[in-house]
């Protein structure tokens, strides 16, 4: 059989799992390159070589996704492997049929095909769009787990913006790890929370040396998913999480649908704060394509530090980066809190962005009044901090999962809003993990 020409199209994350589990060492394939997008200032590097393996001594380059066609033609490919998360069916859809006009085939490999299995019992958190709170579900399992005598290492989705080679395998346990692995907002807001819980996460590139050395220490692997991908490990038990602020997403987007229809259990989020006829159509769309799942109803109670700052004041509002960006929300948890609290006013912080952050609301005007936490980087975080003291307001409502004012210098007063899961009814967490035997 002759051997294929193969380009990944990716975004630092699922096509590099692909690439380690499926076409590393298989000499039936040679990958020419990798494209990536969604997240700034990861193309232009290469794979290295120390991770592609003896096929690759030259390691794969990465190049920018908009050089796709061109791609094609240099390299003679013949197939084109679909390998990102959080979007739309209909752009997947283009997507390939730029792939098949340019004369290369298309092709999204099966959840199957790329999972690696554990020697310990695995529960994997997954979502159906970013920002529908994975999050305050992973830490509700790690307490369960934890109070029950389980020692719970979690493992996050990967998010590889700098060396490579150095964040292989990465632990965090303490804070001073996230500097030490000099790490991004967007993998802060991620780590810090297990961290604070006084428990031990997981990230990085090879996932199956990773979770090799997670095995070690843990009783439970706890998969903490990222965007709306599918899991790269074998699950015992699959909790997605479903939001009825974006009814009908959960059957319109790639991957989340193929989390929804893999779940054990579908957690509705946030029936605090959405229409009950969203949450109906949530609940029908759960059942008509995972009709044996067990569906657990949750809101997401908020909590403020210091309500004081907002009531009355004009306030910039600060929110997580991806579920804005990509995720396509227009609202979160500090908007929620500031008109709850009595905001006078959310100022437009628009007029005083610089650089990358202005670059981010041209990518992504549907943003609005909202600032995206990005910090992809150390100069995007100096961006976002400039930003923040540049705006005319009277305090700053930090709605990311993280305290902002722990790692930027905020010229102003500045308060958290933080959330956790709170469940409804008979069906829980608890009720899911004792049925699959895990608690």
């Amino acid at each position: 059989m002759a051997i294929k020409n193969i380009l990944i199209m990716g975004a630092a994350g699922r096509d590099f799992h692909n690439f380690n589990t499926y076409y590393r060492n298989n000499k039936d394939y040679n990958i020419v390159a990798f494209t990536a997008t969604q997240i700034p200032n990861i193309f232009g590097r290469k794979y290295p070589s120390q991770l592609a393996g003896d096929l690759y001594p030259q390691g794969i380059n990465i190049y920018d996704e908009s050089e796709l066609v061109d791609l094609i033609k240099k390299f003679k490919v013949d197939e084109v492997v679909f390998s990102y998360s959080d979007i739309p069916f209909n752009v997947v859809m283009a997507k390939a049929a730029l792939v098949n006009a340019n004369g290369a085939s298309f092709t999204m490999l099966g959840a199957q095909q790329t999972m690696v299995k554990s020697t310990k019992p695995v529960v994997a958190v997954l979502a159906v769009r970013t920002g529908c709170g994975k999050s305050q579900t992973s830490r509700t399992i790690v307490k369960l787990l934890r109070d029950a005598g389980k020692k719970v290492v979690a493992i996050r989705h990967p998010m590889p913006y700098g060396d490579l080679v150095k964040q292989k395998v990465q632990r965090f346990a303490t804070l001073e790890d996230l500097k030490k692995h000099e790490c991004t907002i967007e993998e802060i807001e991620e780590y810090e929370p297990h961290i604070a819980l006084g428990g031990v996460i997981y990230a990085g590139v090879d996932y199956e040396a990773i979770l090799r050395e997670a095995e070690k220490e843990a009783d439970v692997i706890l998969w903490d998913g990222g965007n709306n991908d599918t899991s790269f490990y074998k699950a015992d038990v699959t909790f997605t999480v479903v939001d009825p602020l974006r009814p009908g997403n959960e059957l319109s987007y790639y991957p989340g649908t193929t989390s929804l229809r893999m779940a054990d259990a579908v957690v509705i989020n946030k029936i605090d704060s959405a229409d009950a006829k969203d949450i109906l159509t949530v609940r029908n769309n759960i059942r008509s394509v995972n009709p044996n799942a067990t569906i657990i109803d949750a809101a997401s109670p908020l909590f403020v530090e210091h309500p004081e700052m907002i009531k009355g004041k004009r306030v910039l509002v600060v929110e997580d980066g991806p579920t804005l960006t990509h995720g396509e929300m227009t609202i979160g948890a500090g908007t929620v809190a500031a008109l709850n609290c009595g905001a006078k006013e959310l100022v437009d912080p628009r007029p005083f962005t610089v650089k990358s952050i202005t670059e981010t609301y041209a990518k992504y005007p549907k943003i609005g009044v909202l600032l995206p936490a990005m910090g992809y980087g150390d100069q995007q975080m100096k961006d976002l901090e400039e930003t923040i003291n540049k705006t005319d307001c009277d305090a700053v409502v930090i709605g990311t999962p993280i305290d902002l004012g722990r790692i930027l210098k905020i010229n102003k007063p500045s308060t958290r809003v933080m959330y956790e899961l709170q469940e409804i009814g008979s069906n829980t967490v608890a009720s899911v993990l004792k049925e699959k035997g895990i608690l």
